[in-house]
């Protein structure tokens, strides 16, 4: 069975109406734009034509015992609930296996739910159930043993793409994610826009995951690095921190807005950070024939 994106939308009011019953108090429910149900309902009255914003949100969980705080990020795309809920947990509490554990098992069993079933308030009831068993075993590791074998992680570099690079209110969010995460990289922003974001695979599909939504559709990932690591990958980093990278720009056509950032500039950023192959990746041209 399958339902209406109207029909779909519905439901998910329904569900944040739960939701707000159940977390009355300021700051439990965080809402990424706080005009979206208003959004919504204008569009299911007929009152608006384009497609409202995805539904986001960050319950924040106050679990007893033991006491830890966990913060659950949910996103609704519009066929949710016949669409796959998108989730990611996160909390101080736990180290990067013990949430990355948490939130591939939460994932498992939301996919246990048959489609048209709501399922968020189910989510929570899980966390609450099941979260003392993960900050326990985050206990345990974290002790010392003369028998603990090292654990190995995943550093990943992820090389993005995107048409352009403009608006204030984009750039803020994508240098205020990339501070807030374990990330460093840069975001060259102009025409076309490029991001590189490197750290442990975890922060990076997360990094990846909240940039691109509600609503940015002319973005792609052009590259991904992997490397095993049984240290905190810091000797494997590229760059020292996640900052904006700003270079000169080609023409002026009095557009504005409408100019291209000068790719011989950035091909020997690239060199200076030993990533001169990812140029031909990126624009499908060898270095070596790129503009100065």
């Amino acid at each position: 069975m399958s339902a209406s994106v109207k029909e779909c939308l519905q439901l998910q009011l329904l569900e944040m109406e739960m939701l707000f019953s159940m977390f009355p108090n300021q700051g439990e429910v965080k809402l990424e734009d706080v005009n979206t149900l208003t959004l919504i309902k204008r569009y299911l009255e007929g009152k608006r034509e384009a497609l409202p914003p995805k539904i986001e949100f960050v319950i924040t969980l106050q679990i007893e015992e033991p006491k830890v705080k966990i913060d659950l990020q949910v996103i609704m795309p519009h066929s949710y609930p016949y669409e796959a809920l998108q989730l990611f947990g996160r909390s101080s509490e736990l180290n990067r296996q013990q949430q990355l554990l948490l939130n591939k098992t939460l994932t498992s069993y939301i996919a246990t739910f048959d489609p048209g079933e709501i399922c968020v308030c189910a989510a929570i009831q899980w966390i609450q159930d099941n979260s003392a068993s993960y900050v326990l075993n985050k206990k345990l590791i974290d002790e010392p043993s003369a028998q603990a074998e090292p654990v190995k992680n995943t550093f990943h570099r992820m090389w993005i793409y995107s048409h352009h690079i403009y608006q204030q209110d984009l750039r803020k969010k994508i240098l205020d994610v990339g501070k807030r995460l374990d990330v460093t990289g840069f975001c060259m922003t102009g025409k076309p826009g490029i991001i590189c974001v490197e750290g442990f695979k975890e922060h990076c599909e997360e990094f990846w995951h909240t940039i691109r939504y509600p609503n940015w559709k002319h973005i792609s990932c052009k590259h991904v690095e992997s490397i095993e690591t049984e240290g905190n990958g810091e000797d494997l980093r590229l760059f020292q921190s996640f900052e904006e990278l700003l270079l000169e720009a080609h023409g002026d056509y009095g557009l504005r807005n409408d100019y291209h950032m000068n790719l011989g500039q950035f091909l020997e950023f690239l060199k200076k950070h030993k990533s001169e192959h990812v140029f031909q990746i990126l624009f499908g041209i060898e270095s070596k024939h790129s503009e100065s």
